[in-house]
Protein backbone atom coordinates (compact mmCIF):
# COMPACT_ATOMS: atom_id res chain seq x y z
CA UNK A 1 0.00 0.00 0.00
CA UNK A 2 2.88 2.38 0.79
CA UNK A 3 3.88 4.32 -2.31
CA UNK A 4 0.68 3.41 -4.11
CA UNK A 5 -1.49 6.15 -5.55
CA UNK A 6 -5.15 5.18 -5.21
CA UNK A 7 -7.76 6.27 -7.70
CA UNK A 8 -10.18 7.07 -4.89
CA UNK A 9 -9.95 7.48 -1.12
CA UNK A 10 -13.09 7.37 1.03
CA UNK A 11 -13.51 8.78 4.53
CA UNK A 12 -16.29 6.92 6.34
CA UNK A 13 -17.02 3.26 6.93
CA UNK A 14 -20.80 3.32 7.16
CA UNK A 15 -23.29 2.03 4.62
CA UNK A 16 -22.58 4.83 2.12
CA UNK A 17 -18.79 4.70 2.32
CA UNK A 18 -18.55 0.92 2.02
CA UNK A 19 -21.06 0.89 -0.86
CA UNK A 20 -18.94 3.49 -2.69
CA UNK A 21 -15.79 1.42 -2.12
CA UNK A 22 -17.56 -1.67 -3.42
CA UNK A 23 -18.90 0.05 -6.54
CA UNK A 24 -15.55 1.73 -7.26
CA UNK A 25 -13.59 -1.52 -6.94
CA UNK A 26 -16.07 -3.27 -9.22
CA UNK A 27 -15.61 -0.54 -11.84
CA UNK A 28 -11.86 -1.07 -11.94
CA UNK A 29 -10.73 1.73 -9.61
CA UNK A 30 -8.22 1.26 -6.82
CA UNK A 31 -9.98 2.29 -3.63
CA UNK A 32 -8.86 3.07 -0.08
CA UNK A 33 -11.38 3.43 2.76
CA UNK A 34 -10.67 4.59 6.31
CA UNK A 35 -13.00 4.74 9.29
CA UNK A 36 -11.95 6.05 12.69
CA UNK A 37 -14.14 3.50 14.52
CA UNK A 38 -15.55 0.12 13.67
CA UNK A 39 -17.42 -0.38 10.43
CA UNK A 40 -21.08 0.60 10.92
CA UNK A 41 -20.29 2.01 14.36
CA UNK A 42 -22.37 5.14 13.74
CA UNK A 43 -25.82 5.71 12.31
CA UNK A 44 -25.55 2.79 9.88
CA UNK A 45 -26.16 0.33 12.73
CA UNK A 46 -28.88 2.44 14.35
CA UNK A 47 -31.65 2.59 11.76
CA UNK A 48 -35.26 1.45 12.04
CA UNK A 49 -34.19 -1.58 9.93
CA UNK A 50 -36.89 -0.88 7.33
CA UNK A 51 -36.33 -1.08 3.59
CA UNK A 52 -37.99 1.30 2.53
CA UNK A 53 -40.97 2.66 4.47
CA UNK A 54 -43.69 3.49 1.94
CA UNK A 55 -45.72 5.51 4.42
CA UNK A 56 -42.95 8.05 4.95
CA UNK A 57 -42.93 8.84 1.22
CA UNK A 58 -46.70 8.80 0.81
CA UNK A 59 -47.24 11.25 3.66
CA UNK A 60 -45.15 13.86 1.84
CA UNK A 61 -46.36 12.91 -1.67
CA UNK A 62 -42.73 12.12 -2.59
CA UNK A 63 -43.57 9.81 -5.45
CA UNK A 64 -40.16 10.10 -7.14
CA UNK A 65 -38.43 9.07 -3.93
CA UNK A 66 -41.02 6.31 -3.46
CA UNK A 67 -40.34 4.86 -6.89
CA UNK A 68 -36.58 4.92 -6.31
CA UNK A 69 -37.03 3.26 -2.92
CA UNK A 70 -39.23 0.50 -4.35
CA UNK A 71 -36.67 -0.24 -7.06
CA UNK A 72 -33.86 -0.34 -4.51
CA UNK A 73 -35.87 -2.59 -2.21
CA UNK A 74 -36.15 -5.16 -4.98
CA UNK A 75 -32.44 -4.93 -5.77
CA UNK A 76 -31.39 -5.35 -2.13
CA UNK A 77 -33.76 -8.25 -1.54
CA UNK A 78 -32.18 -10.09 -4.48
CA UNK A 79 -28.62 -9.14 -3.50
CA UNK A 80 -28.85 -10.30 0.13
CA UNK A 81 -32.02 -12.34 0.69
CA UNK A 82 -30.70 -13.61 4.03
CA UNK A 83 -30.46 -10.05 5.39
CA UNK A 84 -33.29 -8.26 3.56
CA UNK A 85 -36.54 -10.11 4.11
CA UNK A 86 -40.14 -9.38 3.17
CA UNK A 87 -42.47 -8.54 6.02
CA UNK A 88 -46.15 -7.74 6.33
CA UNK A 89 -46.97 -4.58 8.27
CA UNK A 90 -50.36 -3.68 9.71
CA UNK A 91 -51.50 -0.05 9.77
CA UNK A 92 -54.52 0.35 12.09
CA UNK A 93 -57.02 2.95 10.97
CA UNK A 94 -58.82 5.52 13.06
CA UNK A 95 -60.72 8.75 12.46
CA UNK A 96 -57.74 11.10 12.90
CA UNK A 97 -55.98 9.67 9.85
CA UNK A 98 -56.60 10.07 6.18
CA UNK A 99 -60.00 8.74 5.05
CA UNK A 100 -59.95 5.00 4.41
CA UNK A 101 -60.38 5.47 0.69
CA UNK A 102 -57.41 7.87 0.51
CA UNK A 103 -55.15 5.58 2.51
CA UNK A 104 -56.15 2.61 0.39
CA UNK A 105 -55.51 4.59 -2.79
CA UNK A 106 -52.08 5.68 -1.55
CA UNK A 107 -51.02 2.12 -0.74
CA UNK A 108 -52.40 0.98 -4.10
CA UNK A 109 -50.18 3.57 -5.77
CA UNK A 110 -47.19 2.33 -3.77
CA UNK A 111 -47.88 -1.20 -5.00
CA UNK A 112 -47.82 -0.10 -8.64
CA UNK A 113 -45.28 2.75 -8.86
CA UNK A 114 -42.43 0.25 -8.74
CA UNK A 115 -42.22 -3.32 -9.99
CA UNK A 116 -42.76 -5.03 -6.66
CA UNK A 117 -42.53 -8.78 -6.16
CA UNK A 118 -44.18 -8.53 -2.72
CA UNK A 119 -47.87 -9.11 -1.96
CA UNK A 120 -50.10 -6.13 -2.63
CA UNK A 121 -51.63 -4.08 0.15
CA UNK A 122 -55.19 -4.71 1.23
CA UNK A 123 -57.77 -3.64 3.75
CA UNK A 124 -58.29 -6.17 6.54
CA UNK A 125 -60.67 -6.74 9.43
CA UNK A 126 -58.99 -7.27 12.79
CA UNK A 127 -61.68 -9.47 14.36
CA UNK A 128 -59.74 -12.71 13.99
CA UNK A 129 -58.27 -12.29 10.53
CA UNK A 130 -54.83 -11.48 11.92
CA UNK A 131 -53.86 -14.28 14.31
CA UNK A 132 -50.97 -12.26 15.76
CA UNK A 133 -53.07 -9.14 16.31
CA UNK A 134 -51.71 -7.28 19.35
CA UNK A 135 -53.85 -4.16 18.87
CA UNK A 136 -56.49 -2.86 21.22
CA UNK A 137 -59.90 -4.38 20.69
CA UNK A 138 -61.55 -1.17 19.46
CA UNK A 139 -59.42 -1.19 16.30
CA UNK A 140 -61.53 -3.16 13.86
CA UNK A 141 -60.14 -2.10 10.47
CA UNK A 142 -56.55 -1.88 9.27
CA UNK A 143 -54.48 -1.93 6.10
CA UNK A 144 -51.81 -4.56 5.56
CA UNK A 145 -48.92 -3.75 3.26
CA UNK A 146 -45.54 -5.24 2.39
CA UNK A 147 -42.06 -3.97 3.10
CA UNK A 148 -38.70 -5.46 4.02
CA UNK A 149 -36.75 -5.60 7.26
CA UNK A 150 -32.96 -5.70 7.09
CA UNK A 151 -29.92 -6.21 9.28
CA UNK A 152 -28.38 -2.79 8.70
CA UNK A 153 -24.94 -3.34 10.26
CA UNK A 154 -24.41 -6.63 8.46
CA UNK A 155 -25.24 -4.96 5.14
CA UNK A 156 -22.35 -2.59 5.83
CA UNK A 157 -20.05 -5.53 6.54
CA UNK A 158 -21.08 -7.30 3.33
CA UNK A 159 -20.41 -4.20 1.25
CA UNK A 160 -16.96 -3.96 2.85
CA UNK A 161 -16.24 -7.65 2.25
CA UNK A 162 -17.26 -7.43 -1.40
CA UNK A 163 -15.18 -4.27 -1.85
CA UNK A 164 -12.17 -5.98 -0.26
CA UNK A 165 -12.62 -9.09 -2.41
CA UNK A 166 -12.55 -6.85 -5.48
CA UNK A 167 -9.30 -5.20 -4.40
CA UNK A 168 -10.31 -2.28 -2.17
CA UNK A 169 -8.28 -1.53 0.96
CA UNK A 170 -10.69 -1.41 3.92
CA UNK A 171 -9.25 0.15 7.09
CA UNK A 172 -11.43 0.46 10.19
CA UNK A 173 -9.99 2.20 13.25
CA UNK A 174 -7.84 4.45 11.09
CA UNK A 175 -8.45 8.17 11.54
CA UNK A 176 -7.88 10.71 8.80
CA UNK A 177 -6.18 13.56 10.67
CA UNK A 178 -5.94 15.89 7.71
CA UNK A 179 -6.58 15.70 3.96
CA UNK A 180 -5.07 18.33 1.70
CA UNK A 181 -4.78 18.92 -1.99
CA UNK A 182 -1.35 18.59 -3.55
CA UNK A 183 -2.12 19.81 -7.04
CA UNK A 184 -4.02 17.07 -8.84
CA UNK A 185 -3.84 14.63 -5.92
CA UNK A 186 -5.00 14.30 -2.34
CA UNK A 187 -2.57 13.63 0.50
CA UNK A 188 -4.23 11.96 3.51
CA UNK A 189 -2.42 11.95 6.84
CA UNK A 190 -3.69 8.93 8.75
CA UNK A 191 -3.34 7.55 12.26
CA UNK A 192 -4.12 4.08 13.60
CA UNK A 193 -6.52 4.34 16.53
CA UNK A 194 -5.18 1.04 17.90
CA UNK A 195 -1.42 1.59 17.67
CA UNK A 196 -0.92 5.32 17.08
CA UNK A 197 1.07 4.57 13.92
CA UNK A 198 0.98 7.39 11.38
CA UNK A 199 1.27 7.14 7.62
CA UNK A 200 0.23 8.84 4.40
CA UNK A 201 -2.03 7.76 1.55
CA UNK A 202 -2.21 9.48 -1.84
CA UNK A 203 -5.31 9.44 -4.04
CA UNK A 204 -6.57 11.10 -7.18
CA UNK A 205 -10.10 11.68 -5.83
CA UNK A 206 -11.44 12.07 -2.29
CA UNK A 207 -14.95 11.13 -1.18
CA UNK A 208 -16.28 12.45 2.12
CA UNK A 209 -18.84 9.83 3.21
CA UNK A 210 -18.64 10.44 6.95
CA UNK A 211 -22.40 10.41 7.46
CA UNK A 212 -23.66 12.87 10.05
CA UNK A 213 -20.06 14.03 10.56
CA UNK A 214 -19.56 14.93 6.88
CA UNK A 215 -19.86 18.64 7.63
CA UNK A 216 -17.33 18.40 10.46
CA UNK A 217 -14.93 16.52 8.18
CA UNK A 218 -15.14 19.35 5.65
CA UNK A 219 -14.43 21.92 8.36
CA UNK A 220 -11.80 20.19 10.46
CA UNK A 221 -10.13 17.51 8.30
CA UNK A 222 -10.27 18.73 4.72
CA UNK A 223 -10.30 22.45 5.61
CA UNK A 224 -12.16 23.33 2.44
CA UNK A 225 -13.07 26.97 1.91
CA UNK A 226 -16.50 25.96 0.74
CA UNK A 227 -18.97 25.92 3.64
CA UNK A 228 -22.03 23.69 3.43
CA UNK A 229 -24.47 24.35 6.29
CA UNK A 230 -26.24 21.18 7.35
CA UNK A 231 -29.20 20.38 9.53
CA UNK A 232 -29.09 17.40 11.85
CA UNK A 233 -31.97 15.20 12.98
CA UNK A 234 -31.81 12.53 15.65
CA UNK A 235 -33.78 9.29 15.24
CA UNK A 236 -34.22 7.46 18.56
CA UNK A 237 -35.34 3.86 19.11
CA UNK A 238 -36.00 1.49 21.97
CA UNK A 239 -35.90 -2.32 22.13
CA UNK A 240 -38.23 -3.99 24.62
CA UNK A 241 -39.02 -7.54 25.64
CA UNK A 242 -41.84 -8.86 23.52
CA UNK A 243 -45.15 -9.18 25.34
CA UNK A 244 -47.43 -12.20 25.05
CA UNK A 245 -49.47 -12.17 21.87
CA UNK A 246 -47.07 -9.94 19.97
CA UNK A 247 -45.21 -11.01 16.87
CA UNK A 248 -46.55 -8.89 14.05
CA UNK A 249 -45.18 -5.67 12.61
CA UNK A 250 -47.16 -2.45 13.04
CA UNK A 251 -47.06 1.08 11.63
CA UNK A 252 -48.56 3.39 14.25
CA UNK A 253 -49.54 6.92 13.11
CA UNK A 254 -49.25 9.61 15.77
CA UNK A 255 -51.14 12.91 16.03
CA UNK A 256 -47.96 14.83 15.12
CA UNK A 257 -48.07 13.28 11.64
CA UNK A 258 -45.16 10.89 12.22
CA UNK A 259 -45.17 7.10 11.98
CA UNK A 260 -43.76 5.01 14.82
CA UNK A 261 -43.03 1.37 13.97
CA UNK A 262 -43.33 -1.60 16.31
CA UNK A 263 -41.34 -4.39 14.68
CA UNK A 264 -40.33 -7.90 15.73
CA UNK A 265 -36.62 -7.81 16.52
CA UNK A 266 -34.24 -10.71 16.97
CA UNK A 267 -35.60 -13.49 19.17
CA UNK A 268 -38.12 -12.27 21.71
CA UNK A 269 -37.89 -8.49 21.34
CA UNK A 270 -39.78 -5.59 19.78
CA UNK A 271 -38.12 -2.56 18.17
CA UNK A 272 -40.08 0.68 18.56
CA UNK A 273 -39.17 3.91 16.78
CA UNK A 274 -38.21 6.36 15.62
CA UNK A 275 -38.71 9.49 17.66
CA UNK A 276 -37.38 12.24 15.40
CA UNK A 277 -36.04 15.53 16.73
CA UNK A 278 -33.78 18.36 15.66
CA UNK A 279 -30.23 17.83 16.92
CA UNK A 280 -27.23 20.02 17.63
CA UNK A 281 -23.80 18.90 18.73
CA UNK A 282 -21.47 15.99 18.11
CA UNK A 283 -23.32 13.19 16.23
CA UNK A 284 -21.17 10.62 18.02
CA UNK A 285 -22.49 11.82 21.38
CA UNK A 286 -26.18 11.43 20.52
CA UNK A 287 -28.17 9.51 23.12
CA UNK A 288 -31.82 8.60 23.57
CA UNK A 289 -33.40 11.04 26.02
CA UNK A 290 -36.07 10.19 28.61
CA UNK A 291 -38.61 12.39 26.79
CA UNK A 292 -38.05 10.36 23.61
CA UNK A 293 -38.55 7.11 25.49
CA UNK A 294 -41.77 8.52 26.93
CA UNK A 295 -42.90 9.57 23.43
CA UNK A 296 -42.35 6.09 21.97
CA UNK A 297 -44.04 4.35 24.88
CA UNK A 298 -46.98 6.76 24.59
CA UNK A 299 -47.51 6.03 20.89
CA UNK A 300 -47.26 2.29 21.50
CA UNK A 301 -49.73 2.66 24.36
CA UNK A 302 -52.28 4.26 22.04
CA UNK A 303 -52.48 1.09 19.96
CA UNK A 304 -51.12 -2.06 21.62
CA UNK A 305 -53.27 -4.06 24.01
CA UNK A 306 -50.22 -4.89 26.15
CA UNK A 307 -47.74 -2.08 25.46
CA UNK A 308 -44.24 -2.24 26.94
CA UNK A 309 -43.24 -0.08 29.85
CA UNK A 310 -39.89 1.29 30.96
CA UNK A 311 -39.03 -1.90 32.81
CA UNK A 312 -39.32 -3.89 29.58
CA UNK A 313 -36.68 -1.84 27.74
CA UNK A 314 -33.40 -3.71 27.27
CA UNK A 315 -31.62 -1.42 24.82
CA UNK A 316 -31.94 2.00 23.22
CA UNK A 317 -30.03 3.69 20.41
CA UNK A 318 -30.04 6.90 18.40
CA UNK A 319 -28.89 7.77 14.89
CA UNK A 320 -28.11 11.25 13.58
CA UNK A 321 -28.67 12.18 9.96
CA UNK A 322 -27.36 15.27 8.15
CA UNK A 323 -28.65 16.95 4.99
CA UNK A 324 -27.66 20.34 3.53
CA UNK A 325 -29.80 23.27 4.69
CA UNK A 326 -30.49 24.29 1.11
CA UNK A 327 -31.85 20.85 0.28
CA UNK A 328 -35.61 20.91 0.81
CA UNK A 329 -36.93 17.46 1.57
CA UNK A 330 -34.41 15.36 -0.32
CA UNK A 331 -33.12 12.19 1.30
CA UNK A 332 -29.56 12.73 0.16
CA UNK A 333 -27.30 15.16 -1.66
CA UNK A 334 -23.99 14.71 -3.48
CA UNK A 335 -21.93 17.89 -3.48
CA UNK A 336 -18.99 18.08 -5.91
CA UNK A 337 -16.00 20.38 -5.45
CA UNK A 338 -13.97 20.19 -8.66
CA UNK A 339 -11.72 23.25 -9.09
CA UNK A 340 -9.78 23.42 -12.33
CA UNK A 341 -6.43 21.62 -12.20
CA UNK A 342 -7.01 20.47 -8.61
CA UNK A 343 -7.98 17.09 -7.18
CA UNK A 344 -11.76 16.53 -7.05
CA UNK A 345 -13.76 16.18 -3.84
CA UNK A 346 -17.18 14.57 -3.49
CA UNK A 347 -19.19 14.93 -0.28
CA UNK A 348 -22.30 12.86 0.46
CA UNK A 349 -24.97 14.09 2.85
CA UNK A 350 -27.94 12.05 4.01
CA UNK A 351 -28.95 8.81 2.39
CA UNK A 352 -30.80 5.88 3.90
CA UNK A 353 -30.41 2.16 4.32
CA UNK A 354 -32.70 1.76 1.31
CA UNK A 355 -30.90 4.10 -1.07
CA UNK A 356 -27.24 3.42 -0.20
CA UNK A 357 -26.53 1.42 -3.36
CA UNK A 358 -28.08 4.06 -5.59
CA UNK A 359 -26.18 6.86 -3.82
CA UNK A 360 -22.90 5.00 -4.39
CA UNK A 361 -23.80 4.45 -8.04
CA UNK A 362 -24.49 8.15 -8.52
CA UNK A 363 -21.19 9.10 -6.88
CA UNK A 364 -19.31 6.82 -9.28
CA UNK A 365 -21.29 8.16 -12.22
CA UNK A 366 -20.25 11.70 -11.20
CA UNK A 367 -16.64 10.55 -10.99
CA UNK A 368 -17.09 9.09 -14.47
CA UNK A 369 -17.51 12.63 -15.78
CA UNK A 370 -13.99 13.41 -14.58
CA UNK A 371 -12.09 10.26 -15.56
CA UNK A 372 -12.79 6.88 -17.17
CA UNK A 373 -14.58 4.35 -14.97
CA UNK A 374 -16.24 1.04 -15.69
CA UNK A 375 -19.95 0.56 -16.24
CA UNK A 376 -22.46 0.45 -13.38
CA UNK A 377 -22.85 -3.13 -12.15
CA UNK A 378 -24.25 -3.38 -8.62
CA UNK A 379 -27.93 -3.46 -9.63
CA UNK A 380 -27.62 -7.09 -10.72
CA UNK A 381 -24.90 -8.36 -8.38
CA UNK A 382 -25.34 -10.39 -5.22
CA UNK A 383 -23.63 -9.59 -1.96
CA UNK A 384 -21.44 -12.23 -0.29
CA UNK A 385 -23.51 -15.11 1.09
CA UNK A 386 -26.59 -14.09 -0.87
CA UNK A 387 -26.66 -17.03 -3.31
CA UNK A 388 -29.22 -18.96 -1.27
CA UNK A 389 -30.95 -22.17 -2.38
CA UNK A 390 -34.39 -21.87 -3.88
CA UNK A 391 -36.05 -22.48 -0.51
CA UNK A 392 -34.24 -19.54 1.06
CA UNK A 393 -32.84 -19.16 4.57
CA UNK A 394 -34.92 -22.05 5.89
CA UNK A 395 -33.54 -24.35 3.21
CA UNK A 396 -29.99 -23.26 3.96
CA UNK A 397 -30.51 -23.88 7.69
CA UNK A 398 -31.75 -27.40 6.94
CA UNK A 399 -28.73 -27.99 4.69
CA UNK A 400 -26.43 -26.91 7.54
CA UNK A 401 -28.15 -29.37 9.89
CA UNK A 402 -27.65 -32.18 7.39
CA UNK A 403 -23.98 -31.34 6.86
CA UNK A 404 -23.28 -30.67 10.57
CA UNK A 405 -25.88 -32.70 12.50
CA UNK A 406 -24.35 -31.79 15.88
CA UNK A 407 -25.51 -28.15 15.69
CA UNK A 408 -28.98 -27.37 16.97
CA UNK A 409 -31.85 -25.95 14.98
CA UNK A 410 -31.53 -22.52 16.60
CA UNK A 411 -27.82 -22.18 15.79
CA UNK A 412 -28.32 -23.39 12.22
CA UNK A 413 -31.08 -20.84 11.72
CA UNK A 414 -29.09 -17.98 13.19
CA UNK A 415 -25.96 -18.74 11.16
CA UNK A 416 -27.97 -19.05 7.96
CA UNK A 417 -29.78 -15.77 8.59
CA UNK A 418 -26.61 -13.86 9.51
CA UNK A 419 -24.07 -15.22 7.04
CA UNK A 420 -26.03 -16.85 4.23
CA UNK A 421 -23.90 -19.37 2.38
CA UNK A 422 -20.78 -18.00 4.11
CA UNK A 423 -21.92 -19.91 7.22
CA UNK A 424 -20.19 -23.00 5.83
CA UNK A 425 -16.83 -21.28 6.36
CA UNK A 426 -17.49 -21.13 10.12
CA UNK A 427 -18.39 -24.82 10.37
CA UNK A 428 -16.04 -26.30 7.77
CA UNK A 429 -13.89 -29.15 9.09
CA UNK A 430 -15.85 -29.64 12.32
CA UNK A 431 -17.26 -33.04 13.29
CA UNK A 432 -18.56 -32.34 16.79
CA UNK A 433 -19.74 -29.38 18.82
CA UNK A 434 -16.43 -29.40 20.71
CA UNK A 435 -14.64 -28.58 17.45
CA UNK A 436 -16.28 -25.13 17.52
CA UNK A 437 -14.19 -24.24 20.55
CA UNK A 438 -15.05 -22.48 23.77
CA UNK A 439 -18.60 -21.20 24.19
CA UNK A 440 -19.37 -17.66 25.31
CA UNK A 441 -22.98 -18.11 26.32
CA UNK A 442 -25.99 -18.59 24.12
CA UNK A 443 -24.78 -20.33 20.98
CA UNK A 444 -21.73 -18.11 20.31
CA UNK A 445 -18.52 -20.12 19.93
CA UNK A 446 -14.85 -19.43 19.39
CA UNK A 447 -15.13 -20.63 15.79
CA UNK A 448 -17.63 -17.89 14.96
CA UNK A 449 -15.71 -15.20 16.83
CA UNK A 450 -12.47 -16.21 15.09
CA UNK A 451 -14.28 -15.97 11.76
CA UNK A 452 -15.50 -12.47 12.63
CA UNK A 453 -11.98 -11.38 13.60
CA UNK A 454 -10.30 -12.85 10.53
CA UNK A 455 -12.95 -12.15 7.91
CA UNK A 456 -15.04 -9.23 9.17
CA UNK A 457 -12.64 -6.85 10.95
CA UNK A 458 -14.08 -7.48 14.45
CA UNK A 459 -11.69 -6.36 17.20
CA UNK A 460 -13.75 -6.09 20.39
CA UNK A 461 -16.64 -7.86 22.08
CA UNK A 462 -18.84 -4.87 21.17
CA UNK A 463 -18.04 -5.41 17.49
CA UNK A 464 -19.17 -9.02 17.77
CA UNK A 465 -22.18 -8.62 20.05
CA UNK A 466 -23.77 -5.39 18.79
CA UNK A 467 -22.79 -4.99 15.12
CA UNK A 468 -21.87 -8.39 13.61
CA UNK A 469 -24.74 -9.77 15.69
CA UNK A 470 -27.21 -8.63 18.34
CA UNK A 471 -26.26 -11.35 20.81
CA UNK A 472 -25.52 -8.60 23.32
CA UNK A 473 -29.26 -8.50 24.00
CA UNK A 474 -29.10 -11.86 25.77
CA UNK A 475 -25.49 -12.55 26.77
CA UNK A 476 -24.84 -12.19 30.54
CA UNK A 477 -22.25 -9.64 31.68
CA UNK A 478 -19.85 -12.35 32.81
CA UNK A 479 -19.85 -13.97 29.39
CA UNK A 480 -19.30 -10.59 27.73
CA UNK A 481 -16.25 -10.02 29.91
CA UNK A 482 -14.92 -13.49 29.08
CA UNK A 483 -15.34 -12.81 25.37
CA UNK A 484 -13.54 -9.48 25.68
CA UNK A 485 -10.59 -11.14 27.47
CA UNK A 486 -10.44 -13.94 24.90
CA UNK A 487 -10.43 -11.50 21.99
CA UNK A 488 -7.79 -9.28 23.58
CA UNK A 489 -5.52 -12.27 24.25
CA UNK A 490 -5.76 -13.50 20.67
CA UNK A 491 -5.64 -10.15 18.90
CA UNK A 492 -1.99 -10.41 17.88
CA UNK A 493 -2.28 -14.07 16.89
CA UNK A 494 -5.28 -13.67 14.58
CA UNK A 495 -4.83 -10.67 12.28
CA UNK A 496 -7.96 -9.37 10.59
CA UNK A 497 -8.36 -8.81 6.89
CA UNK A 498 -6.40 -5.85 5.54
Amino acid sequence: MFGQVFDIAIIGGGITGTAIARDAAGRGLTAYLCEQGDLAAGSSSATTKLVHGALDHLAGFKFGALREALIEREILARAAPHLVRPFRLVLPHHGRQWPRWALGLGLFAADHIGRSSLPASRRIALDGEESDNALMAHFDVAFAYSDCLADDARLVILNAIDAHTRGASINPRVRCVVAERDGGRWRLSLESVLTGERYTVISEILVNAAGASAGAVLDHVIHTERRIPVRLTKHSHIVARRRAGEGGAYALPNADGRIVYALPYERGFTLIGPAVNHYEGDPGAARVEPREVAYLLDVAGQYLELPPDVADIVWQFAAVRAVPEHDHGGEYAIVADTPAHLAPLMSVFGGTLTTHRRVAERVLDRIGRLRPVGAAWTATAQLPGGNLPSDGVGGLARALRRAYPFIGEALAGRLAAAYGTRAHAILSGTRAIADLGVGFGGDLTAAEVRFLKNEEWATTATDVLWRRSKLGLTLPAGEVAALERWMAAGLQRAPAVA
